[in-house]
This record gives structure tokens, sequence and C-alpha cells, in this order.
């Protein structure tokens, strides 16, 4: 029996034993995700792609996190999509997800995160949210000397970072893909633009979805409010329900199990959205902090890249972990899948 079905017919037995149950299921789910591997440079290739990947700090987009092949001459004609990806708790710390950002990198992609490179101890476990972004609503509260009384106790954690930055991030690889002389010069694949992001982030790429140059969507441990503001809130998003029916790309969304805090939100989408592609997963004994932090991102790194190398670059293979009833995810032990417009 699985331990969704276990816990299910327990809290119809035993309402407050079944409370306990779910309180010690996602200690033990969040307990069970902490191995991570050794810590090592940035310059270190990292990732089981073809194309091992190094974080790095560029001069040209000092406020996000820059993920790629350590080796772009052996790319040769081959260009690099791109992913712009928004962090968990809207942290503008460009490191928070290294492990999950450098595994896709090395399949042949460009990864910005946002924020620049923080403490290497953000790499395995959330160390806070850096310092704010400009323009982001905790830095206007920064600014009134407010943002030390803005505690999650006083009300919704202001956001460091806001979703424009995810726009600034494909704005700068188009340049770059432009810039004679540069190192992307003629690299990068503009075409193919994916935008993700983890909780508060995924309202955030949920928000910068909707610029024309996205071509795919990533929503991971995340979903829209019923109060049309929240998002404003917590993330400098706009991410409503109304705004879900006006989505036109293939979208993607995972979760944890029900004891994830966003498994509700991602159902309600999910319920609500109907005229695009459409799949949607989640994972048993996984709670809200995902896989990102185990070594390449665990099991959410992996469906990441499948997706990513499907959409953005019609890899036949990563094509049929998505596609028919028996696809790959849905024979992946502990996952669960339901999918619109997709076979």
């Amino acid at each position: 029996m699985t331990r969704q079905r276990y816990l299910l017919r327990c809290g119809r037995t035993y309402p407050t034993a079944f409370v306990i149950l779910v309180a010690l299921a996602t200690a033990f789910a969040s307990f069970a995700q902490t191995v991570t591997p050794s810590y090592v440079s940035p310059d270190t290739p990292q990732g089981t792609g073809p194309h091992p990947a190094i974080m790095e700090a560029d001069p040209g987009l000092s406020t996000h996190t820059i993920y790629r092949p350590k080796n772009l001459a052996a790319l040769s004609a081959q260009k690099l999509p791109i992913l712009a990806f928004a962090n968990g708790a809207c942290a503008n710390r460009g490191n928070g997800f290294r492990y999950f950002l450098s595994e896709i990198a090395s399949h042949g992609l460009l990864a910005i995160a946002l924020g620049p490179i923080g403490p290497k101890e953000g790499e395995y476990e959330h160390i806070g949210n850096g310092q704010p972004a400009a323009g982001s609503p905790a830095a206007a509260l920064a600014a009134a000397g407010k943002l030390a009384a803005a505690t999650p106790a006083s009300g919704p954690t202001p956001a460091y970072t806001t979703a424009s930055q995810l726009i600034d991030a494909i704005d700068w690889a188009q340049a770059e893909n432009d810039r004679r002389g540069g190192p992307y010069y003629g690299k990068l694949d503009t075409a193919r633009i994916a935008v993700m992001g983890m909780s508060c982030g995924g309202l955030q790429a949920l928000d910068a979805a909707h610029d024309p140059r996205v071509t795919t969507l990533g929503v991971w441990n995340s979903g829209t409010y019923g109060d049309d503001k929240r998002a404003l809130e917590i993330a400098a998003a706009k991410a409503t329900k109304a705004g879900l029916k006006t989505l036109r790309i293939p979208t993607i969304y995972v979760t944890g199990d029900p004891s994830d805090i966003a498994f509700p939100n991602t159902e309600d989408d999910y319920a609500r959205i109907d005229s695009i592609p459409l799949f949607r997963a989640w994972r048993e004994m996984t709670g809200h902090n995902g896989t990102y932090r185990q070594p390449n991102g665990g099991e959410f790194g992996r469906v990441a890249v499948a997706w990513l190398l499907w959409q953005l670059k019609g890899d036949k293979e990563a094509e049929k972990m998505f596609i028919g009833a028996d696809c790959g995810i849905c024979k992946l032990p502990g996952w669960h899948v339901k999918k619109k417009n997709i076979d």
C-alpha cells in the first residue's frame, strides 16, 4: 500500500491519528530529501548530460546567475535553448537551485536563475532570501526602513525578486546571442525559451509566460490563489485564476504529494486550464521542498530535463516520458500523472 492510500484510510478511520500521521510523514519526506552532494566550486562541471555545466556570474547580468555547458566550443553548430528560472520563496539567490539547474544545463541549455550567487550553504538549505532586488517589494520596504518588521507573523513575506527579472534574463540572452565577440554569439536558440519557477517563483513564471517569446512553462510546487491580489503581495507577479485562461503554450505542473502546501493550488489550476497541452505530475513521499537539492536535482531534475528536451529540442526519446497511457513518467514508481491535450 502506498503512503498516500495508507494515510487516506487512516484519515477516514482515525481522524486525530491522521493529523499526527500526516505531520510525521511530511517530516520524514523532508528528512529523506536532505541528502546533499559534496560541495564543489562553481567552475567544476556538474550534471549527467553530455555537456557538464558550470555556474557563474556574468558582469553583463550581475543580478542573475548563469548555468551553462563548460565547453561552449564543443557544441559546434548546436544552439542552446534558454531557461529563465525563478526561485522558491522569491529569493534573490541564484545558487539556491544549483543541482537542479546544473543538471538541466548539462543537457545543452542555458539556464538563468534570478539573483546573484550567494553563500554555498544556500545550495543545500534555505538560508534566507539574500538582498532585495531593485524594484522588488522587499527593496521598497528596505528603503522605508520597514523590512526588518516584515515577518510571516505580520503578514505575507515580501518578495525579494520580481517577475520582470525573468524577462530581464530573456532580454539579456537575446542581446548576448547577437553580440559579436561575446561567448554566446550565435550559440543561443532564441526561438526556444522556457520560464519555470518553484513555489513563490512559480507565480512569477506564470506571469512571465505571457511574454510572446516564451514557448513553454514549468510550474513547480505552485499555483494561483483565489485572491487575485495574493500573487502581487507575495511574488510581485500578476498570476491570477483569470490569467490561466490566457496561457497559450505547453505547460507542466509538478508538486510533491498532498502534504505539499501547493498541492490544492495546482489541482485547481489544472481543473481550470483546458485549451493548451497540459501535464500534471505529483510524487509520493515528497514534500513542498521537492528534490531540487538532491544530486542532479533528484527525480524533479529528471522530469524537468525530459520536458525541456522535448519542448525545446524536439527530442523524441524525451517525448516518450509524457506521451501515451504508458508514458515514461506514468511508469516511474511513486509518480501520479494526468494530462490534457498531450496525447
